[in-house]
């Protein structure tokens, strides 16, 4: 099937480019001696799960059907975090997982005997290993809204709320403070942990840095993060490290590409409609807020031609904007926005009752095919 002749709006992933982060995420793996999984919250296409499958089966859970996805299509290590477990769940997150993360000491101290219960029943061989989210308060983020250090967080146990002595039984510390982060901010952070945590390091058995780390992003420092990652392991030999990156394993392995439906213009101000929706399907733009790069576009400012883009819902502020083209924008155009694949799949919405823009995959031969599409009973059954 060729690109130009599927029906806008789709989404695309592209083969290639997945395989490219996958590699560069393995070869990390083995040159720092570290455990990098996959988290669901950034990319739960589980079509694509039999290619991510030869690089990797671990992958990290923060709900219940997170959990079974990682149990049903990856197969290895679940490290699960959730920010409060009930007695309906944590029978399930037990089964199910391999590490265990509770965000506070009064959740641990809530299941800590079914979770010893669990073990006692199992045996060595499936036992789940209990952790415990600190916050090391060390601000690297810049967006309030992804940001887990801010003063009155709900993630995570500070040093001062830990006192002297971590709570019999833990085994391993998890900290998140990062957001497409560089390594020099997980220096930063990773300091702040050790220098408020550090005397817990020889009493537990794993660590886990969390998310945020943008080791796929082109200007990222691998090197840099390859030797802090070693230097860490060289000081602390009987830890494993675990980083559960989400962006990096499908950064930039994906576009959505659209077609505009009309363009107005008011007050002076041009509008291109498209056939999709930020609000609906680039919910992040607008969250964030970042704008995306648009194939083909140039610097606004300098631009003959200036558009914002419109959504195809009512939503008033569904709009994002301005971009520049060397020539006018016309309705039937196409046009390719970049790199939303992570945190935008995931997050999608049938508001207003938009239709849901096809998956399509293509291979590294340039072969492309559905990997899904919607119609009406989707919309109808979700709303059931």
């Amino acid at each position: 099937m060729n690109i130009n002749d599927i029906p806008t709006p789709f989404y695309i992933i592209y083969e290639d480019r997945l395989r490219h982060n996958l590699k560069l995420i393995n070869r990390v793996e083995k040159e720092a001696g570290v455990n990098i999984i996959m988290a669901f919250k950034a990319n739960a296409l589980w079509r694509t799960f039999n290619i991510i499958r030869e690089y990797n089966r671990d992958c990290t859970a923060s709900s219940l059907n997170e959990l079974q996805l990682g149990r049903e299509e990856l197969g290895g290590e679940i490290h699960s975090y959730c920010p409060a477990y009930t007695d309906k769940t944590i029978d399930k997150y037990l089964q199910w997982s391999t590490h265990l993360t509770f965000n506070s000491v009064s959740q641990y101290e809530r299941f800590k005997d079914r979770v010893y219960a669990y073990n006692s029943q199992t045996g060595s061989g499936q036992c789940v290993s209990p952790g415990l989210r600190v916050n090391p308060q060390c601000s690297v983020i810049e967006t309030d809204i992804y940001n887990p250090a801010l003063p009155g967080s709900r993630f995570g146990v500070t040093r001062e709320q830990l006192g002297d002595f971590l709570p019999e039984g833990i085994e391993g510390l998890h900290f998140h403070q990062l957001c497409e982060s560089t390594s020099y901010d997980l220096a930063k952070v990773l300091d702040a942990f050790v220098d408020q945590f550090g005397e817990f390091l020889p009493h537990i058995k794993w660590i886990n840095m969390g998310g945020g780390h943008l080791m796929t992003r082109e200007d990222y420092d691998i090197e840099h993060l390859i030797t802090l990652l070693k230097n860490f392991k060289k000081k602390y030999p009987w830890l494993q490290v675990i980083m559960e990156p989400g962006s990096a394993f499908t950064w930039r392995t994906g576009d959505l590409v659209t077609e505009i439906v009309d363009i107005v213009d008011n007050q002076g101000i041009k509008t291109a409609i498209i056939d999709a929706s930020f609000a609906c399907h680039m919910p992040d733009t607008l969250e964030m807020p970042y704008k995306p790069i648009i194939t083909g576009s140039i610097d606004p400012e300098s631009a003959p031609y200036k558009y914002r883009l419109g959504g195809n819902s009512c939503l008033s502020g569904d709009y994002m904007g301005d971009w520049g083209f060397s020539a006018p924008l016309r309705q039937g155009q196409r046009l390719v926005l970049e790199d939303m694949n992570h945190y935008t799949t995931v997050k999608t919405t049938m508001f207003n009752g938009l239709q849901h823009p096809a998956l399509v995959f293509c291979n590294s031969e340039g072969e492309c095919r559905y990997l899904r599409q919607f119609d009406y009973t989707d919309y109808k059954n979700r709303m059931s």
